[in-house]
């Protein structure tokens, strides 16, 4: 699994939400700011965030975004899978995007491709962005 730039910057501008949990809205500008994210591809993934119901959005000068859920309800998988899909090495040992690969000619390697799988969605999925916020 390679992270993309998408789910990287969708992580930040997640954990910049977390860390403001209760402060009100959040602008784009100050999270692309604080962050170092690019504005108009930070506008992108909080559209996309916001159609999936991670966060909630205002419009205006008052405007900004706030997390629609509590970060302690939200796996750092469900945002990369969001973004990116398979959370699996190779797309044949895929529980969610399967898809035939060469690799299934040896049992040996897909058994090791499993077990990265296995490691990499249990971590993931069992890190909230409640526990990433840094005191």
């Amino acid at each position: 699994m390679k992270l993309t730039t998408k789910s990287e910057y969708a992580c930040l501008a997640l954990l910049e939400l977390a860390e403001h949990t209760g402060d009100g809205l959040i602008k784009t500008e100050d999270i692309a700011k604080r962050r170092n994210i690019p504005k108009k591809y930070l506008e992108q993934i909080l559209l996309s965030l916001n159609k999936a119901g991670y966060v909630r959005s205002k419009r205006g000068t008052d405007g900004g975004y706030i997390l629609s859920k509590d970060p302690k309800d939200v796996s750092v998988a469900e945002i990369v899978r969001l973004m990116d899909g398979a959370l699996a090495p190779v797309d044949s040992v895929s529980t969610y995007y399967y898809q035939k690969t060469p690799i299934q000619q040896s049992k040996s390697l897909v058994k090791v491709m499993k077990k990265i799988r296995d490691y990499t969605s249990r971590t993931l999925e069992n890190t909230t962005f409640a526990d990433l916020v840094e005191d």
